[in-house]
């Protein structure tokens, strides 16, 4: 079997890495292709979800917003859903197909407007990379890197650095919600 590394399958396990804590693994053991037995998938072209549907099972499913955020990658306005500031403990679940995606002893409270974690649950999420030419309003050409549901690949938001920390900056409307 022949696997072909790029430059960008090497940074999206640095990111995996980074951002995750695989303590004392290597980058090639850190998934440049699906691996069950991690924390974080890195999203490659050829990845086939186990959970698939038509665009008209995806419209009928989910409002316009929910639809725009989780099929288009779009990002929600700034403190729209009340997920950002749910203190309660509980679990978050992607809102396409309910796979667990966080807990809420991994949430950390920031008066962004957005649900942030550290980390998520693990087998979870995939990782991409996501090309941006605006960010906060400027000009900027570069990357960010996108989290996806591995389940039905719904976008749910970004690894960014803040305050010091690498957190999941998350769409609230990407996930549900449910109390202990």
């Amino acid at each position: 079997m022949t696997v072909s590394i790029s430059r960008r399958s090497i940074l999206a396990s640095y990111v995996a890495v980074a951002t995750t804590g695989f303590a004392g693994k290597t980058v090639a053991q850190a998934n440049l292709q699906v691996n069950t037995s991690s924390d974080v998938f890195i999203q490659t072209p050829d990845f086939q979800y186990s959970c698939q549907k038509t665009d008209a099972e995806w419209r009928t499913q989910l409002t316009e917003v929910e639809y725009r955020i989780l099929r288009e990658g779009k990002t929600e306005k700034r403190k729209s859903s009340p997920l950002w500031k749910e203190e309660r403990g509980g679990t978050y679940q992607c809102k396409g197909c309910d796979l667990l995606i966080y807990a809420s002893n991994y949430k950390v409270k920031l008066n962004k407007g957005w649900a942030f974690f550290r980390q998520s649950e693990p087998d979870s999420v995939l990782l991409g990379i996501d090309l941006v030419t605006t960010y906060g309003g400027r000009e900027k050409n570069g990357s960010v890197t996108e989290v996806h549901c591995r389940r039905c690949g719904s976008h749910f938001g970004h690894i960014l650095y803040v305050k010091g920390e690498i957190l999941h900056c998350i769409n609230g409307a990407s996930l549900n919600f449910e109390a202990v």
